[in-house]
């Protein structure tokens, strides 16, 4: 099944909700930044969620960008999207090994926020002149919970945010998704209770996902007995829009001095780009056309 997420409104308009499936782009990730399984589940969560919330905006050239920094041993995450399923993100400590949590199952919330706490930071540019900027503290740093307290605390929009990532033996990733659903301000109290039953008695999206369901199935078991009207389907993707003309671009913007050093030491450099750990490597012939273009 190839990535993608649905979108659409239930309980006659008074719920939106969305749900992804994102193998692919979680493999995709893990397989640039060689992650360690607890933060492929981190690193793939986030990138899940920023799908989805990145679809919620209007503009073609909007941007969302997802932060967490924590206090554990795996420091944070960045994630930024596009309003069209493209994704990308990368974790500042790929390699962190931590044996599992009291349940058995990775533990996303210790990498992240171990025993001290963390924030997370929501970034929307919306091509005003500044982007709108949401901060909250971490609540357990696993993240669905934790988008969840944001929603309902920076945007007033009461919300349930579930997301998965299930690893193979090899530490490959088998199943990937999630979904989010949000109450209108006009939702009634008995859609609301609906929904809070509902809510107590699903599966978690791995598991669901493992019994085949599909994004549309997701929505249909957690929004069970309420009418669901399916706007669009777009595909989820992991795309890095870097390229060796935005690298020069960024190579010129560090300034005349840190190149004329880089041009001294008279050796070819290698620049990584964060997001998919694509290399671009520069001749001292190429530096010295970028610091013409510097002055």
């Amino acid at each position: 099944m190839r990535d993608y997420m649905v979108r659409g409104t239930a309980a006659n308009t008074q719920l939106r909700v969305f749900a992804a499936t994102t193998r692919e782009t979680v493999e995709m990730a893990r397989s640039a930044h060689n992650t360690s399984p607890v933060m492929t589940a981190a690193l793939g969560r986030l990138l899940t969620a920023g799908s989805m919330m990145g679809s919620m905006m209007k503009g073609e050239e909007d941007i969302l960008t997802l932060q967490i920094r924590g206090e554990g041993p795996g420091k944070g995450l960045t994630v930024t999207a596009d309003s069209k399923g493209n994704v990308k993100g990368y974790a500042l400590v790929p390699q962190v090994i931590l044996p599992a949590n009291e349940r058995g199952k990775l533990d996303v919330g210790g990498a992240l926020m171990g025993d001290a706490g963390g924030v997370l930071s929501v970034i929307k540019d919306l091509g005003m002149k500044e982007p709108y900027a949401g901060q909250t503290a971490l609540q357990t740093g696993e993240i669905a919970e934790d988008l969840t307290y944001y929603f309902a605390v920076s945007e007033q929009t009461p919300s349930s945010v579930g997301l998965g990532v299930l690893m193979e033996k090899n530490n490959t990733v088998k199943q990937a998704g999630g979904f989010i659903i949000q109450l209108m301000p006009f939702a009634e109290d008995a859609v609301i209770e609906k929904l809070e039953q509902n809510l107590q008695h699903i599966k978690s999206v791995t598991t669901m996902l493992e019994e085949g369901l599909t994004p549309e199935g997701i929505l249909e078991s957690v929004l069970e007995g309420m009418d669901i009207e399916w706007t669009d389907t777009m595909p989820v993707r992991f795309y890095c829009n870097c390229g060796r003309e935005r690298v020069e671009s960024a190579l010129v913007s560090i300034g005349k001095k840190e190149l004329t050093d880089m041009i001294a030491e008279g050796k070819p450099i290698e620049v990584k780009c964060h997001f998919c750990n694509r290399a671009y490597e520069f001749e001292v012939a190429d530096l010295e056309n970028l610091l013409e273009r510097a002055k």
